[in-house]
């Protein structure tokens, strides 16, 4: 089965190319920054660092990971959803969904394997370079640096075959459109899951308290003091994330709700309200990568941040102990989110990227508004409006679970030494947050708001789908 009778051009999978990219280049810095300091690490005798170092890079590339294989997924999903009718009309034709998916799922593998190599090479390149630099300035000793390690394969594979996953989970729509369907004058839209939406809201339900149970636990265990209590916080945490993830179409478009409720009463507003969460599936794909990218940022910043005003307040640190300890935990806050921030870009794209398919898919409903009287500045205001909608939903959330899962991780970590519960409120981070996400609904709304206008209402109003 050919590749473009179902996702049409390969710019439909720009997405899917981006996103693994982004995560191949990520991984390769890290495993080749780690590579090296782990050379500079056995010439000064310290070789446990050097491993130390090689998991530390290990973790935050499998969180890369896993945020591209969410975005990778919600990509392929959007644009199956948008070719759902061409795809009920070659099940018409004789064509098996399977045939159909598998070639969906090919697709997705060969753009993601071929994105995060040319990604590791780039990654491989510019540390490199910037090691050579570093070397002539005299700020690392000169010593015998490999190139990389033969370890950069290992994340090109990974993020290959996450893509085939993804590409095989995302197309799930596929198999449940019946050949009818292209008879009918209606769009296509796939039928429920088989997944009763019931049994979907008892996991999320059973994960979500069971997450918040162990979170609480946890801060309890830390105030006598036990180690358990941080082992606890992360299976809390964990626990929640997935009841999340699971439950994340019951949750997303019912805080999208509440939010639109600010966007006013002016027709655009309206509009774009009701649009935002028409489908609650397309609502989910394209907020879900943002929501995990903002929370895994603030995680990080709001634990640290709680665990510099806890060592603030002990009174049995001297001044000079009590400055080195915040030096550190302020150094190891900008590491920390300098690393974990790519799984927000990544996730950005995959948002700026679902905003733009979704407006493009919805030209004949766009071109029906034109036809009744909008004009263009009311359709650039209703895309801006829904895009404001869904990432101000995202970030929001985000940040709340972020501060959350951070505060209560740093809890369990100091609790026993520290009286009553300490925030991690990093306003700094906060911002930068929200004026990214600001930054973000500008870009995710101006180039799918000229697009949706530079069509002619009777051209968009002839487009078949």
């Amino acid at each position: 089965m050919r590749r473009d009778l179902v996702l049409g051009g390969w710019r439909d999978l720009g997405t899917v190319g981006l996103v693994a990219g982004l995560c191949g280049a990520y991984a390769a810095v890290l495993v080749t920054a780690s590579s090296l300091l782990q050379a500079l690490a056995d010439a000064s005798g310290g070789g446990a660092a050097g491993v130390l170092l090689a998991v530390v890079a290990t973790v935050f590339v499998l969180v890369a990971v896993y945020v591209s294989a969410v975005v990778i997924v919600n990509a392929v999903d959007t644009v199956v959803a948008g070719r759902l009718r061409q795809v009920a009309l070659l099940r018409l034709l004789g064509a098996r969904g399977r045939a159909l998916r598998g070639s969906v799922m090919r697709a997705s593998g060969v753009v993601g394997t071929v994105g995060a190599a040319l990604g590791a090479v780039l990654g491989v390149a510019a540390t490199d370079a910037f090691r050579v630099v570093l070397v002539a300035r005299g700020t690392l000793p000169r010593a015998d640096y490999p190139v990389t390690s033969p370890w950069v394969l290992a994340p090109v594979a990974v993020v290959g075959v996450t893509a085939l996953a993804a590409g095989w989970v995302g197309s799930r729509g596929v198999l449940r459109v019946s050949p009818a369907q292209a008879m009918s004058s209606a769009e296509a839209a796939a039928p429920p899951t088989s997944v009763s939406g019931r049994w979907r809201l008892l996991v999320t339900a059973l994960l979500g308290v069971g997450g918040a149970l162990l979170l609480a636990l946890s801060a309890a265990v830390a105030e006598g003091g036990s180690a358990a209590g941080f082992l606890l916080a992360f299976a809390g945490s964990a626990s929640a994330g997935t009841g999340l993830l699971v439950g994340a179409r019951f949750v997303i478009p019912a805080l999208v709700v509440a939010a639109g409720r600010i966007l006013g009463g002016s027709p655009p507003s309206r509009i774009a309200r009701r649009t935002a969460v028409a489908d609650r599936l397309r609502t989910t794909r394209s907020t879900m990568g943002l929501v995990i990218g903002v929370t895994l940022v603030t995680t990080f910043a709001s634990g640290v941040r709680a665990l510099q005003t806890a060592v603030h307040s002990w009174s049995d640190l001297g001044a000079g102990q009590r400055a080195q300890a915040e030096a550190v935990l302020t150094t190891t806050t900008v590491i920390l989110v300098a690393i974990v921030v790519i799984s927000s870009v990544i996730s950005a794209v995959g948002f700026v990227s679902t905003m733009s398919l979704t407006v493009i898919q919805r030209r004949r409903e766009i071109g029906l508004l034109r036809a009744l009287g909008f004009t263009a500045r009311q359709v650039r205001s209703m895309v801006a409006r829904e895009s404001a909608a869904l990432a101000g939903t995202a970030v929001a959330f985000g940040l709340v679970l972020g501060v959350l899962f951070g505060s209560l991780g740093a809890q369990s970590l100091v609790g026993g030494q520290t009286d009553g519960f300490v925030w991690g409120l990093p306003w700094p981070v906060l911002g930068a947050v929200a004026a990214a996400a600001l930054g973000l609904v500008l870009v995710a709304a101006l180039p799918p708001s000229r697009r949706a206008v530079s069509v002619a209402p009777v051209d968009a109003l002839r487009v078949e789908r």
